[in-house]
């Protein structure tokens, strides 16, 4: 039998402490995934509703008080519940639900905003590029977008004799100047290094327009478009309150005369929804754009 007394027993080798780091990193990975979204989730969602709380709480007080004549969020809910259990309601004439009220006006703010956007994005690259533009219209521009929206409400009435393109006027004439503004600010913005290296490689003005200049002020130029949609918003729910017809606007106008308070309070809760919707989607497809633009 062979001498084993010199030989050293075997002794298992524990794993380094980066082998045992992976081998645990990888088996608690999802979960660590799964804690953190948990936590952005609740961190996004529990503050406001904690604050909406609060502030339907401290409604509830000061409208149960003999003083006020505002009715308590309860009383809305019941007062109301016709109209929040059935949005869709269709009738004759002015006699529909508050979706069919909302679709009238966002029509009608798809119409004037989609103008606005054209007209700024195109008026807005023109004062951007050319001094003799800016010195030209600039001025007149400054006196025109410190009119009221409304103020333009007559004179597209005596101008169309008609309500619907009276009312998208209005909604163009307000959404446009922040658009055009911001659009400009962003051209004169280029950087001077980017306009010589396209005179250098000697660009076409189509080629300098789409690989220089749309991904240089598509972040101000978003910025304006989201500031306009805003400004539609609120301008149409202002002129359908003149012009009548359906639409949100009007619908509140009639509560109004018809002193259905709680059934503005509604309509207020989704015009502020469509709104924060609006902006969203405005700041969404901002994102896209521009996240396209850089890949490019």
């Amino acid at each position: 039998m062979a001498d084993l007394a010199g030989v050293q027993p075997l002794v298992p080798i524990a794993p380094e402490p980066a082998t045992v780091h992976r081998l645990e990193t990888g088996s608690a990975r999802s979960s660590r995934r799964a804690k953190a979204a948990g936590g952005k989730f609740l961190s996004a969602i529990v503050p406001p509703l904690v604050t909406l709380t609060l502030l339907i709480g401290v409604w509830e007080l000061l409208a149960s008080s003999g003083d006020s004549s505002l009715p308590t969020p309860s009383r809305v809910v019941v007062e109301s519940w016709e109209i929040i259990a059935q949005p869709l309601h269709q009738g004759k004439g002015i006699d529909q639900g508050l979706f069919w009220h909302i679709a009238a006006s966002l029509q009608r703010v798809a119409f004037g905003f989609a103008l606005a956007a054209v007209a700024g994005v195109a008026l807005g690259v023109l004062l951007g590029q050319s001094r003799i533009a800016t010195r030209g219209l600039d001025p007149i521009f400054q006196v025109f977008r410190t009119v009221p929206p409304l103020a333009w409400l007559p004179l597209s009435l005596a101008a169309f004799r008609d309500n619907q393109p009276s009312a998208i006027f209005v909604i163009f004439i307000t959404a446009v100047w922040p658009i055009l503004i911001n659009t400009s600010v962003g051209v004169r913005n280029i950087p001077a290094d980017y306009r010589n290296v396209a005179r250098v490689i000697q660009l076409s003005p189509a080629e300098y327009f789409l690989k220089v200049m749309v991904p240089a002020t598509v972040p101000h130029m978003f910025t304006g478009l989201r500031i306009g949609i805003g400004l539609s918003w609120l301008a149409i729910v202002a002129a359908e309150m003149l012009i009548g017809g359906v639409g949100i606007g009007f619908f509140i106008w009639d509560a109004w005369n018809s002193s259905r308070i709680s059934d503005i309070i509604v309509a207020l809760v989704y015009v502020g929804l469509v709104g924060i919707v609006l902006d969203r989607l405005t700041a969404f497809a901002g994102h896209l754009v521009t996240r396209g633009t850089a890949s490019t």
